[in-house]
């Protein structure tokens, strides 16, 4: 790769120290991959962490990163997004803030690869294939657990038919596994436009069927933060589902980001980068 080319594993942010250092893992490992050099960096929050959380090494936000990239003589970006859909984080806010670097580094071109599941890329089983991993970490005993899979709930309806034709792929690759594979979100803004959210996994424990039951959770969530993780939301709803209807078991599994089979997906999509098709955005140098 020539030296003018820099590449960037970029997560959406977190306040939460684990979740950078999650993403920095994923970047190095990659890098060993893949041999070459990748930068780890956030849309959003993580630059206020306090450096001594991290190691003492302070988080950087894309902006800022792409900026000095440019100065030091960089004419390529290629950008990992580590979503799993195309959030208007990607869709949005991206662009705007690649054409503020643009506007003072013309120079610079910029290429941000698809997301990890393309729900109209061609059948991939790869994403699938992890979750249902760590859902078989998960299972204990001889039971055939019910197996939810949980996301945060997005406002976008495209990220979320990602989460439903993922139920559907899980579903296939645990066929002989598990009792059923249902979906729910963590969360969703108010109003009747948001109920393809629905259900909620609150909502979803407390109903009668799932009473005295064996439930996995299949965590769609990348790294560990305020919702997933240890004392996250997603733990709490699942304390609280268990206080209430006594016999009922959940069990979260390991979050994606945490399977060591990531990085080859991600080396898959660099891939792609390099090669130019098929991609999330190109935004070509203007100078």
């Amino acid at each position: 790769m020539p030296p003018s080319t820099s590449i960037v594993l970029l997560d959406n942010g977190s306040l939460r120290p684990q979740a950078t250092l999650n993403l920095r893992r994923l970047a190095e490992a990659l890098s060993a991959a893949c041999g070459v050099p990748v930068e780890a960096a956030s849309l959003l929050h993580s630059h206020k962490i306090p450096a001594e959380a991290l190691g003492g090494e302070k988080a950087v936000t894309l902006g800022p990163l792409a900026e000095r990239l440019a100065a030091e003589g960089a004419t390529e970006l290629i950008i990992l997004p580590l979503f799993f859909g195309p959030s208007q984080a990607l869709t949005r806010y991206l662009p705007e803030r690649l054409a503020e670097v643009q506007a003072r580094y013309p120079a610079l071109a910029v290429t941000v690869a698809r997301p990890l599941v393309d729900t109209l890329g061609g059948v991939d089983l790869r994403l699938a294939q992890l979750l249902a991993d760590n859902v078989r970490e998960a299972m204990e005993g001889e039971r055939r657990p019910t197996v939810v899979l949980v996301d945060h709930g997005s406002p976008i309806p495209e990220v979320a038919a990602v989460r439903n034709y993922l139920a559907g792929q899980l579903s296939a690759l645990l066929a002989e596994e598990a009792e059923c594979v249902t979906f729910a979100s963590m969360e969703r803004r108010d109003g009747d436009e948001y109920r393809f959210n629905e259900p909620l996994l609150e909502t979803l424990l407390a109903a009668p069927e799932l009473a005295g039951r064996e439930v996995v959770l299949a965590m769609l969530f990348l790294s560990p933060g305020r919702h997933a993780g240890e004392g996250g939301d997603i733990a709490e709803i699942c304390a609280a589902a268990m206080a209430a209807s006594p016999g009922l078991t959940v069990r979260p599994s390991r979050l994606v980001g945490e399977h060591d089979g990531l990085a080859a997906l991600l080396a898959a999509r660099l891939e792609e980068g390099q090669r130019g098709a098929p991609l999330l955005l190109a935004l070509p140098a203007s100078g």
